[in-house]
Order: structure tokens, then C-alpha cells, then sequence
């Protein structure tokens, strides 16, 4: 009776929706799904490759094809035709040696599928975005962005495309582009504008107050900067982008094409009994425990939503050191040397089975200038995070919930508890109906677990599902979109080169 019901709703909506004269023509009716957010399960797996053959994916509603970045001994985009999500077949490829650059990520809207692609003459070179039709995969148009592009995608009404331009240094550090974020406007013949964040050097000491960070060993300020992942509002006015380095968010306006705050993100606080982590992956077993640690949130990807007109971005707590021949800023808590006043149990914190193993920031936590560290700080907040998009204040963090979660689900990686946990890697928010559900991918647990963040100061977990391994991609179908006319969520692995799909059951 209730699939008679959904099956009527879902006719009368289709009716309405083509009656009515404001309903853009190539816009496909919404469709009335009455889904369980909590109960998603796997209906399809392909294997594209090894390692590092399924990095991203996008989808494109058109013709019903995924297009996965595939680096994995080769330089291609894999067409994947997903008409029928249980039964996904490779159907062809996009090879990309003739333009001089490795994909790191794909987007796509109305049939124009936007690569972002790293120099592979020169990796501090700028990178370019080439856009293809998805349909027979022939070239729109090449553009020029910052230097190692490494998020790609486009505004939700099509007219922008954005990318986070890392703009990594080299291992010697000879060379160290700025950090840039590039917007190109879609309906100006693809015109560019490329920003960086030197503007922002004036306001650093009180950035650092703040919790931003700059490394010891920096050029400068804009070439330190390293913007990772971008996310954009639904009204396709603001955009906000993650800098993991540097541990914080900036905000960007599109219509003047200007960077207009960045957020700091702070610290946060290990020595409390919800934010326990395990530290130690030589004591043979978890537990989640007080530690007088802080940890940078230091956020990979990110995404976004509203709630009553009020914008909020979700980070993704990830963590990442820079490791270079010339400069590296990681090192074993036990090879530190801690101030002895503060830390008077400092020979048994050096133990490999307490902090020993513990990876620190190497150039943070000296705070009076003496050559001992007097607090320390790890990568990462092994969480997810929820902030006001206006003001950057943090609304929510998960706490310990993320490694708790796995280790009941079975998929915790004790070998991982010196160095982020399980390592969270991917979020995105979507709406479900009424809801608005989050899904978080975590890199060493081989998992994603969803929670219900309608209210975004208290979040609600509902799932965890098995993934493939190091799962690093996270795509959302809407059921309006989806070839079932169910909501599908794709997750890319890069670990062992696997897409899986899944869906939720109806309630």
C-alpha cells in the first residue's frame, strides 16, 4: 500500500510540476520519495584499477554516466555507465597525457564535465581546467588556474566554476607558488580571475592569535597559504574554502570576486573525557582517553546548508603535515622536548604505549620562546565540525565520535591512533525530504557514517557503512537526478580502486 501511495504522490507532483509555466524546461520535476536516511546499503561495486584509481567522481544526470579520476598507473577519466546502478560497466575513458597535467578532481553540470589537472612538466607550474562535453567527451575549453589545482567544481546554477589551487612547494623549497583559488565564469566565454591571499599578511599576528597558522620555514604568507577544497552556496553567491595547512576557512564573494574573511579555527582541546583519543598504535588496543594534547583542525573537504536563512559549512578534521627534504614539521612526540614545569611526567608520557608514538607539529608549542614546547599540538581534530558561515564561530564538533563510532562498527585501524585516527576525509550535506543528512567519509576506517544535522547544534548519528579501502570520494545523487529515482550516494576508494553505490530503503 505505502509503494501505491509514494507511486500516486509521485504522479501528482510530475503532473504539477509540468503545468506549471515556471518550471524551466530542461529542469527535470522534483521527485516525492518518502526515504530513510538511516538505512542506505550497497547495490552495486565496480573495480577500476589499484591504487589511486578512484579518487573522484562526478555524475552526470544527462546521460547517466560517472566520470572517476583514475591515476592509477595512467592519466585518464574512466566512463563509468550508471543506468543501472547494480550492474555499473565501464563504457570508456578520457585520456589526458596530451595536455600536460594529472587530474585531481572532476565536476559536472548540464552536460559540461570540468577537470582540474595539475602541470605534470612543472608541478609548481599553474594547472588548467579543461571542460569536456559528457556526451562525446570532446573539448569545451582550456583555462589557466593557479598552480596544482586540486578541487574542481561548479556553482550550483552553472555560471561559476571554482578551484583550490594548493600550490604545494617543492621538495627543496626552491620554488613555492602562492596558494590561489581561481573563478572562471562559465557564461564570459570562461573568463578567469585568480586570487591569492597576500592582502591577508597585514592581519597575521591576529590570525595566529586566533589559531591560523603559518609554518616557521615560510616565504611568505600567500606562497605558505595551500586552499584545499571549496564548497558554494546554494544561491551561488558565497563560496567557502578550506585551507588544511594552514587551519582555517576563507570566505569568498563571486560577484565581486573577492576574498572577503578568513577564518581561523583554533584548537581543540584532547584533555576532556568526550574529546578522548587513542595516541598509541603500539599498546595493543584502543582506548579513548583524556591526553594534554590539542589538535589543529586542519579540514579537508568541506560542504554546506542552511537552516532559517542562516548558512553553515561542515569541515572534515583531517589533519596533514608538511614533509619536504628541506623542511618537515612532524615529528614523534617522544623525540620532543617538553617544558618540565608544565610537563613534570614528561618520561612516562614518552612512553610508546602513552604519547611516545603521538605525531606533533614540530615548530608549535613553545610559547615562551625558550626551546622547550610548553603545550602540544597534533594533525587534525579527528572529527567533523559544523561553523556559522557568516562569522566562522564553531556551532558543533563530533568529539571522539568518529573513532568511537568505527571501533563499535569493527573498522578502526589501531596502526592509525598515532596519526589521526580514522582519519576523516570527505563530507557532504544533502537534503532528505525535511532533513538535512550528512554523510562523512573516514579514510582509515574504510567507512562512512551519516547523521541527521536538521538541527546543525545537535546532530543526530544514524549510520555506518562499510566502504572500500581508504574511501576519499563522497557524491550525493538526489533522487530527482538518480536513474532509480532513489538517492544514491557514490563512494570513491582510493586504496583499492573501487566505486560502491548505495540506497536507502523507504520508510
Amino acid at each position: 500500500m505505502k509503494k501505491i501511495i509514494l507511486s500516486l504522490l509521485a504522479l501528482i507532483t510530475l503532473f504539477a510540476s509540468c503545468n506549471n509555466d515556471d518550471n524551466p524546461k530542461n529542469q527535470e520535476p522534483e521527485v516525492v520519495v518518502n526515504e530513510n536516511p538511516a538505512t542506505f546499503k550497497e547495490i552495486g561495486s565496480i573495480a577500476i584499477g589499484g591504487e589511486g584509481a578512484a579518487e573522484i567522481t562526478a555524475y552526470d544526470e544527462k546521460t547517466k554516466k560517472l566520470f572517476t579520476v583514475n591515476n592509477s598507473g595512467t592519466n585518464q577519466i574512466d566512463v563509468i555507465d550508471l543506468s543501472d546502478p547494480t550492474k555499473p560497466t565501464k563504457i570508456g575513458k578520457i585520456d589526458l597525457t596530451s595536455y600536460e597535467g594529472a587530474s585531481n578532481s572532476v565536476a559536472i553540470f548540464d552536460g559540461k564535465l570540468a577537470v582540474a589537472l595539475e602541470s605534470t612538466v612543472n608541478k609548481q607550474a599553474n594547472g588548467k581546467v579543461v571542460v569536456f562535453n559528457t556526451t562525446d567527451y570532446s573539448v569545451i575549453k582550456q583555462i589557466t588556474v593557479g598552480a596544482l589545482p586540486d578541487m574542481v567544481t561548479f556553482s550550483p546554477d552553472g555560471k561559476y566554476i571554482m578551484t583550490a589551487n594548493e600550490g604545494e612547494p617543492n621538495t627543496t623549497y626552491t620554488q613555492d607558488p602562492n596558494g590561489t583559488i581561481s573563478i572562471i565564469e562559465v557564461t564570459n566565454n570562461y573568463a578567469v580571475t585568480t586570487l591569492d591571499f597576500a592582502t591577508f599578511s597585514t592581519q597575521l599576528s591576529t590570525l595566529k592569535k586566533d589559531g591560523f597558522r603559518i609554518s616557521s620555514f615560510a616565504i611568505s604568507f600567500a606562497a605558505d597559504v595551500e586552499p584545499e577544497y571549496v564548497t558554494i552556496s546554494d544561491d551561488s553567491k558565497t563560496a567557502w574554502v578550506t585551507m588544511q595547512e594552514n587551519n582555517g576557512v576563507a570566505k569568498v564573494d563571486l560577484a565581486s570576486k573577492t576574498i572577503t574573511a578568513i577564518f581561523p579555527l583554533g584548537f581543540k582541546d584532547f584533555n576532556t573525557a568526550e574529546n578522548g583519543i587513542d595516541v598509541s598504535d603500539k599498546d595493543d588496543k584502543v582506548a579513548f582517553s583524556p591526553w594534554k594534547v590539542k589538535g589543529m583542525y586542519m579540514p579537508d573537504a568541506i560542504s554546506h546548508f542552511s537552516v532559517n536563512n542562516t548558512p553553515y559549512f561542515v569541515t572534515a578534521n583531517e589533519g596533514d603535515a608538511r614533509e619536504y627534504n628541506a623542511y618537515s614539521d612532524i615529528k614523534r612526540m617522544k623525540d620532543v622536548k617538553l617544558d618540565a614545569s608544565v610537563f613534570p611526567d614528561a618520561a612516562t608520557l614518552k612512553l610508546e604505549t602513552n604519547l611516545g608514538r603521538l605525531n606533533l607539529i614540530a615548530d608549535m608549542g613553545d610559547t615562551d620562546g625558550d626551546g622547550d614546547l610548553d603545550e602540544m599540538v597534533s594533525f587534525g581534530a579527528r572529527s567533523f565540525s559544523i561553523w556559522n558561515g557568516n562569522t566562522g564561530k564553531i556551532v558543533y564538533d563530533s568529539k571522539n565520535d568518529l573513532d568511537k563510532k568505527s571501533q563499535e562498527f569493527g573498522t578502526y585501524d589501531d596502526k592509525r591512533s598515532d596519526d589521526k585516527g580514522s582519519e576523516p576525509e570527505a563530507v557532504v550535506v544533502a537534503k532528505m525530504g525535511t532533513q538535512s543528512i550528512l554523510f562523512v567519509g573516514v579514510e582509515r576506517s574504510d567507512a562512512f557514517l551519516t547523521y541527521d544535522v536538521t538541527n546543525p547544534a545537535s546532530p543526530q548519528y544514524l549510520q555506518t557503512v562499510k566502504t572500500g579501502d581508504a574511501p576519499e570520494g563522497l557524491l550525493f545523487i538526489p533522487a530527482s537526478k538518480s536513474p532509480t529515482k532513489r538517492s544514491l550516494v557514490i563512494v570513491s576508494s582510493e586504496g583499492d580502486g573501487v566505486i560502491k553505490i548505495y540506497q536507502p530503503d523507504l520508510k
